[in-house]
């Protein structure tokens, strides 16, 4: 009996505000797919309130899950992971955060994940916050990350097959 072929591997951006439902959203989309799934997680744990929000969410996502922490060389995760196997990466916004604060070139570091989605080679979906609906932050970094991440969500959008935002737990395509 011949094997089912993999998944054709399709790219998902889920885009929301803080506690839009953005990752349970990402999360139902990549376990429509058999498991098992990697969880690539970008935060680090600084402090308590962020330790005890990543555990929640190690929790919620049960069996079947292979996490890999990388705050910064999310492409190297993706180049060294089995093939075919789903990806999350959450989130895209704390990896710019963590690119930013570490002062690597942002523009090479987003350059270098876009031609890595480019060619992507399994399923990922690919969480992040939308920050620009706010209002204009009131200093020059706070205004450079916005800017930057609604230009790493613009490209990411322009090569993935779908892009969902989410709000109050309600998902929406927008492509």
């Amino acid at each position: 009996m011949p094997q089912a072929s993999p998944p054709r591997p399709f790219l998902s951006l889920i885009l929301g505000g803080a506690r839009s439902g953005k990752s349970r959203t990402a999360e139902a989309r990549i376990t429509s797919l058999p498991p098992p799934w990697i969880y690539l997680a970008t935060s680090e744990p600084r402090d308590d309130e962020m330790a005890a929000r990543i555990a929640q969410h190690r929790d919620r996502r049960g069996e079947g899950w292979i996490t890999r922490e990388e705050p910064i060389d999310i492409v190297a995760v993706m180049d060294d992971a089995p093939p075919g196997v789903p990806m999350l990466i959450d989130c895209l916004t704390l990896w710019l955060t963590n690119v930013m604060l570490a002062e690597y070139d942002v523009s090479g570091e987003c350059d270098r994940l876009i031609t890595r989605l480019e060619a992507n080679d399994r399923p990922v979906v690919i969480v992040s916050n939308e920050v620009g609906l706010g209002i204009v932050p009131d200093n020059a970094l706070a205004r450079a990350f916005r800017d930057q991440a609604g230009l790493i969500n613009q490209r990411v959008a322009a090569v993935a097959d779908e892009v969902i935002m989410v709000a109050a737990g309600l998902p929406l395509k927008l492509k």
